[in-house]
């Protein structure tokens, strides 16, 4: 085995330590509207750059703008709101029922909630998604019974996966979530 020389370990000093204020002035942001949405196809390569912006639909009079707004009917984006706001309602009984001892484990997915909705709507029926933690919404959004995920939070004999997963760590065949 040749040798690779002395190893080092550097931990970069942070920017801002905590009670600090930031300064986010090199952040550039985009005017609303103003990012191209490319087609569903387009080759990954020719929108690397897309994955370090910030694509902004809201102007500052909270009216969407731009290539990426106003593709849903007001009906749409009143399920997803209902769809967010059920999942918001089921993250705070899970979340009191864990800091009262009712169950071992339970992760918030607070401030995530439209990622997981909007992403279930992206799929089709029979689509598969392997997803992690906070992605409770993509089984909200899919109509599958909250009863069924409490009772596998909760570990009891109605759950299916009979306590061999963590508690939020959710499985469906049926509703494509592995």
């Amino acid at each position: 085995m040749a040798d690779a020389g002395m190893l080092r370990f550097h931990v970069p000093e942070p920017e801002v330590r905590p009670g600090g204020t930031p300064d986010f002035s090199n952040v550039t942001i985009p005017k609303a509207g103003s990012v191209p949405r490319p087609e569903i196809d387009v080759d990954p390569r020719t929108i690397r750059d897309m994955a370090f912006s910030i694509i902004r639909v809201l102007n500052r009079a909270g009216e969407a703008v731009g290539p990426w707004a106003g593709l849903l009917s007001d009906q749409e984006l009143l399920e997803g709101l209902r769809h967010m706001m059920t999942l918001r309602t089921f993250d705070a009984r899970m979340q009191m029922a864990q800091r009262q001892g009712k169950t071992s484990f339970y992760m918030q997915h607070l401030g995530e909630e439209a990622v997981s909705c909007a992403f279930r709507k992206a799929l089709k029926p029979g689509d598969m998604n392997f997803p992690t933690y906070r992605q409770a919404g993509l089984l909200i959004a899919d109509g599958y019974p909250m009863v069924t995920m409490m009772n596998q939070i909760y570990s009891n004999e109605a759950d299916p996966l009979k306590g061999r997963q963590l508690p939020v760590m959710y499985s469906s065949k049926e509703h494509g979530f592995f």
